[in-house]
């Protein structure tokens, strides 16, 4: 494993908070941010797929970083998320975000496109070849269409700049193959199977649920760091229905601002077109869950206001997303 790790270990996968007619709420992202980070977060992904990369513009994106930087305040790292399915693109927003003050990058497989291997190689390295922040590889084949193989894998690891990946595959074995053979650091990308990850030599996490809820993560990571997988293991059975409400039922940013602003914590859970907030049997099976959540740090549900209205339907901003 690198003896140097740019990125942390508990990465939360931050929700871009909104107003009600879907603008980004710029007070709000400050609050959260600082909420996160107090919490124990100790990296923060912004314009993530929870982010809503795809519906963000460029600008908005590139102020997230900003914001970010400026309020984390060399707390933690500001990663920037999202990226592009056109190679040209994700090289000027990765460059942009670079002079922005971003901390590291991640890049995502190209989407849509279905590259070949040949193709997502060649799209890793001209990006990683553009910046000189570290990069974490993003592959998470149920949204992009397409997985990055181990062969492509181990051939990226070469590259000076790209030092992790973010897996979202869930195959295990092949995760203990690439830390066996390559000096790559891996963060879970799935909420249900940080422990599992970090078990077998994984660095930290990217999650959705630790917007929500960072302080057990925080001490998931630091129990394993001590080896002690009992605190570990106990910390994560406290969490399971909590990723449960926010994983399993509708995309995970509009589950995790329909929590968040029950718990009084957003101004609004809107999300942009096409997501929509929960419908109402969604939004009841959400609560079902919450309610057998039990002893959390720093997240107390006797206060939980979900609004059901509020989170209906999704905003059709004044300004188009993916820009060039």
């Amino acid at each position: 494993m690198s003896a140097v790790n740019p990125f942390g270990q508990v990465l939360v996968a931050l929700v871009t908070p909104m107003t009600a007619d879907g603008e980004v709420d710029w007070p709000a992202v400050e609050k959260h941010i600082d909420d996160v980070i107090s919490a124990g977060a100790d990296g923060i992904v912004v314009t993530g797929t929870t982010g809503e990369t795809s519906t963000l513009t460029d600008p908005e994106k590139i102020r997230l970083v900003e914001v970010g930087k400026d309020v984390a305040a060399g707390r933690a790292k500001i990663i920037t998320g999202g990226g592009s399915n056109e190679t040209a693109h994700a090289i000027e927003l990765y460059k942009h975000s670079e002079q922005a003050g971003a901390d590291g990058i991640m890049i995502v497989t190209p989407y849509y496109n279905k590259p070949t291997q040949a193709g997502i190689l060649t799209h890793f390295r001209l990006v990683a070849d553009a910046t000189d922040l570290p990069v974490i590889l993003y592959d998470i084949p149920g949204r992009t269409g397409v997985p990055i193989k181990y062969e492509t894998i181990l051939r990226l690891a070469k590259h000076p700049n790209i030092l992790a990946i973010k897996d979202a595959k869930g195959d295990f074995s092949e995760v203990s193959r690439v830390l066996n053979q390559t000096d790559l650091m891996y963060f879970s990308g799935d909420d249900a199977n940080v422990l599992p990850h970090l078990a077998i030599g994984a660095t930290g996490l990217i999650g959705v649920t630790a917007n929500i809820a960072p302080a057990p993560y925080r001490t998931i990571v630091d129990a394993v760091n001590r080896g002690d997988l009992k605190a570990a293991t106990a910390e994560h059975q406290r969490l399971e229905p909590l990723v449960r409400a926010v994983m399993t039922h509708v995309p995970g940013t509009v589950a995790a601002k329909y929590i968040l602003h029950g718990l009084g914590r957003i101004g609004s859970p809107r999300v942009r077109l096409p997501l929509v907030g929960p419908e109402e049997w969604e939004a009841a099976l959400i609560e079902d869950e919450i309610d057998l959540v039990q002893g959390i740090p720093g997240v107390d549900f006797r206060n939980f206001r979900p609004d059901r209205n509020a989170a209906a339907g999704g905003a059709l901003p004044k300004v188009a997303g993916t820009t060039r």
